[in-house]
């Protein structure tokens, strides 16, 4: 069975928040070690979903808003200062339909647009914060059981990491959301 639209979907929304990106980064956890503060995870990371750039343009004056081609960037920031730091870990989570040129592309893309001189378009609620360019950028892939192994194997053939997102039973769901109505009544 193939990814479905719904687990894209689900995955993008679950990992929108910074919470949740937090228990994803418990996966890899080179990159957990990352978070300035898991005492403040509030203050601590930022997760921006279906990013979007500001490109600088050395000889001239003019900017360009680009979309990146991940779904979800995780900006660190130093809870003291108030400051973004070095290191940016961009999520690419499987898309259906997918395959594995398609999905290494869209790392190799985002590398091509933050080889240059950017900023970050910031939520309104972190928007005070300095967000240039990174030092460093790591990408996470997310994988679903009904990705394909060919993936898998290119990933680990690429030495990419990645993590495999086992989606929620939808039946599971549903019931959560019928025992809430009975709840309510």
């Amino acid at each position: 069975m193939p990814v479905q639209k719904s687990d894209y979907e689900a995955s993008l929304a679950e990992y929108s928040n910074h919470l949740a990106a937090i228990a994803l980064l418990k996966q890899h956890r080179p990159y957990l070690e990352m978070i300035p503060s898991l005492r403040r995870p509030d203050e601590s990371l930022i997760t921006i979903p279906l990013p979007i750039i500001r490109l600088r343009k050395i000889t001239s004056a003019t900017t360009q808003a680009i979309c990146l081609p991940c779904d979800v960037a995780i900006l660190m920031c130093d809870p003291e200062w108030k400051i973004k730091t070095g290191a940016e870990i961009l999520v690419f989570i499987h898309r259906p339909d997918e395959d594995f040129s398609d999905l290494l592309g869209r790392w190799r893309q985002t590398q091509v647009f933050l080889n240059q001189d950017y900023e970050w378009l910031m939520p309104h609620r972190h928007s005070h914060i300095l967000s240039e360019g990174a030092n460093s950028i790591y990408p996470l892939f997310v994988l679903f059981s009904e990705t394909w192994e060919r993936i898998q194997r290119g990933l680990i053939g690429s030495e990419l990491p990645f993590v495999i997102q086992i989606p929620a039973l939808p039946l599971l769901d549903e019931n959560k959301d019928e025992q809430r109505l009975e709840a309510r009544d």
